[in-house]
């Protein structure tokens, strides 16, 4: 059994819900925290992160940091580093699990070293995804860097020089918070200029954000195509407190929203920063019930739902929970600009429609968009392919909540990458899972 109470590896079979009733906490967010943790570590002295998330991405961020040296502690539910500041241990092996964007972090830390290794035993999930923007920036700035192709394993060693430097953000922001977290720690900082089409404004800021809290000046252009970090700064240890967790958050509210009943969710600021707090909004104009009060949000479920069109660059890892709004919503609707979603820990966009047209559903994709025509009843009944994926695992656990037969999903276990409590909320709100150990990874 692992720490949660659950197998190690396990299929989930999701039971019919009739209803989802209760009040709930929303989960810390796991893009505040590694961005905290990280950050905690670059400081000198000692950092206490209220209310860390328990996510696989947290783990994989609080592992590489102990492995380069920071302090770690967990203190109930808060992580106490006392951090390496500017000078983390050199010749150090770092395993980031299948954490992109913890992977993508580090690799622009790792500049401050000699012989930084990445490697990952998730092959064919982050072992596959593309890191070569970031890699190419940092060679621009003086690195050496080693790599299969743009791809893990990599190795990268400094010293690197501060100044301008241009790094494209067509396929991930995270390459130009990489940089961010990098810049304050040379003697030059750095002038980023982002290029191509920039995808996910939302966590650029969370990045900006964060610097602030500890005490590092920066400043932006409003469209966030030139930041700007001046060089010689410190980090400042002291004391923050992680928001709640969009979403994930936004797929309690989306299967609150299709089955009936009536879910309070607290713990989601109104003014997050947090692009996937859109979800609010996105659900409201279905036709979704939700109102707030100050940091909860009260769903009304089982009210009938309609189509929209929607950019979802914005509220990317939201999708697929909207997904299953939008499979029970009358008539069709589409995700324009979500390209990003074919680079994730599946393909987001063909791997979802090979999944709804199992179930029944209408659906097609261009290269950036996917479109799903509702559906009133979902027969059940079969067994879908979760990918390895914990945000296809939450929207076809949705699925089941409302289909006619129970639903299994194969790979259930990988939920705990961003949310590992999420089927004990569902249980805790009125739905019914079996847990089936696997010997499959």
């Amino acid at each position: 059994m692992s720490a949660d109470g659950l197998p190690e590896r396990f299929d989930v079979m999701v039971y019919p819900a009739a209803e989802l009733r209760g009040e709930l906490r929303a989960q810390p967010s796991k893009n505040y925290t590694t961005r905290y943790l990280l950050a905690a570590a670059l400081a000198v002295g000692e950092t206490r992160v209220v209310g860390v998330a328990t996510s696989e991405d947290a783990g994989a961020m609080l592992r590489c940091l102990a492995d380069w040296g920071a302090g770690v502690e967990l203190v109930g539910d808060d992580a106490v580093i006392r951090g390496f500041g500017a000078h983390p241990a050199a010749g150090v092996t770092l395993n980031p699990g299948n954490a992109g964007a913890v992977a993508r972090f580090l690799m622009g830390v790792a500049a401050l070293t000699t012989e930084t290794t990445f490697v990952t035993d998730y092959p064919d999930s982050l072992g596959k995804r593309p890191q070569g923007d970031l890699l190419d920036a940092l060679e621009r700035l003086g690195a050496r860097v080693a790599s299969e192709q743009g791809r893990l394993p990599i190795s990268i060693s400094g010293p690197v020089r501060g100044g301008p430097v241009e790094v494209s953000a067509e396929r991930s922001s995270q390459y130009a918070s990489a940089l961010m977290f990098l810049a304050p720690l040379l003697p030059g900082g750095l002038q980023l200029r982002l290029t191509g089409n920039i995808k996910s404004h939302a966590p650029l800021r969370q990045t900006l954000d964060t610097l602030a809290a500890f005490g590092v000046q920066a400043s932006a252009s409003e469209d966030l195509s030139r930041i700007s970090i001046p060089g010689g700064q410190s980090y400042r240890a002291g004391r923050v407190l992680v928001p709640g967790d969009y979403p994930g958050s936004a797929a309690l509210l989306a299967a609150a929203a299709t089955r009936p009943g009536v879910l309070r969710l607290s713990n989601l600021r109104e003014h997050d920063l947090q692009g996937e707090r859109e979800a609010v909004e996105v659900l409201r104009q279905m036709g979704a019930d939700i109102t707030r009060e100050g940091d909860t949000l009260i769903v009304r479920g089982g009210l009938p739902l309609s189509a929209v069109t929607r950019d979802g660059d914005g509220f990317t890892d939201a999708v697929q929970a909207l997904s299953a709004a939008a499979a029970a919503a009358s008539g069709t609707t589409t995700w324009e600009n979500v390209y990003t979603l074919r680079l994730k820990e599946c393909d987001r966009i063909s791997d979802t429609r090979a999944e709804l047209e199992r179930l029944g559903l209408q659906t097609s994709e261009t290269e950036d968009s996917l479109t799903i025509t509702g559906t009133e009843r979902i027969a059940g009944g079969i067994t879908v392919n979760g990918h390895g994926d914990h945000r296809m695992i939450m929207l076809l656990t949705l699925l089941g909540l409302r289909a006619d037969a129970p639903l299994q999903i194969t790979g259930a276990h990988h939920i705990r990458k961003s949310y590992p409590q999420f089927f004990q909320h569902l249980e805790a709100l009125g739905a019914r899972f079996d847990y089936l150990p696997t010997d499959a990874h």
